[in-house]
């Protein structure tokens, strides 16, 4: 299918954004701490409205008291609460948590699901903790839309979706399939770093140049 010159000029776009985003951001990872599909499963379902850093706190602990699916799978929400105490919406998140650990107890043998679309029939995930832990844990490509990646597609023009499924597609659409995993973190660094959401740095980004968002401001 022959693409027209709209469509063109959007790849050789996003390739010149993802081109700086590689070489300003070489060493971009997730933030969480795991070592294992589970920890990452637990990780990211905690990741919801705090931070990775909080998270990495919380999980230093709760780990030591369930270090396995089965572990956490025997527990009650009640017991698994006073370690969330410090997380965002604590009390879903430890039902959650025991609910789809007893579920992949019981269904899957005690191993985190490899499938996306497993992944999301558990409770507490959506798609992005399913893109994240398919991406992360098992090196599958996945493209995780988080507030950051939702922000700073937008602001660079790479996406104008007003949901994150549509901004995930859009993505998927632009960005070469072995740049997924990366592209996912390159800008939730930038969006860290330079995109913030209440002041973007755009007078000293790299990317101004290229930013739908710096364009119309003119702090190109």
């Amino acid at each position: 299918m022959v693409k027209t010159a709209i469509e063109e000029n959007t790849f050789n776009q996003a390739a010149l954004i993802l081109e700086q985003l590689a070489a300003h951001y070489p060493q971009a990872k997730t933030a969480l701490v795991f070592n294992n599909p589970y920890q990452l499963f637990v990780a990211t379902v905690l990741s919801a409205q705090t931070t990775d850093e909080q998270v990495n706190r919380i999980t230093a602990r709760l780990f030591e008291a369930a270090p396995t699916v089965c572990d956490l799978s025997a527990m009650k929400p009640s017991e698994l609460e006073p370690y969330l105490k410090s997380c965002g919406l604590y009390r879903h998140k430890s039902r959650y948590l025991v609910e789809a650990a007893r579920i992949i107890a019981e269904q899957y043998g005690g191993l985190i699901p490899d499938n996306f679309n497993e992944l999301i029939k558990l409770p507490g995930v959506g798609r992005k903790t399913a893109n994240v832990i398919i991406s992360s844990a098992f090196g599958k490509p996945a493209l995780a839309v988080d507030t950051h990646v939702f922000r700073v597609s937008g602001r660079l023009g790479l996406a104008d979706g007003k949901s994150v499924r549509i901004v995930e597609d859009q993505l998927k659409e632009v960005i070469p399939v072995e740049n997924w995993t990366n592209a996912h973190h390159w800008l939730i660094a930038h969006g860290r770093t330079v995109c913030k959401a209440r002041k973007p740095l755009c007078s000293g980004c790299f990317l101004a140049g290229l930013c739908l968002y710096a364009i119309e401001r003119g702090e190109h």
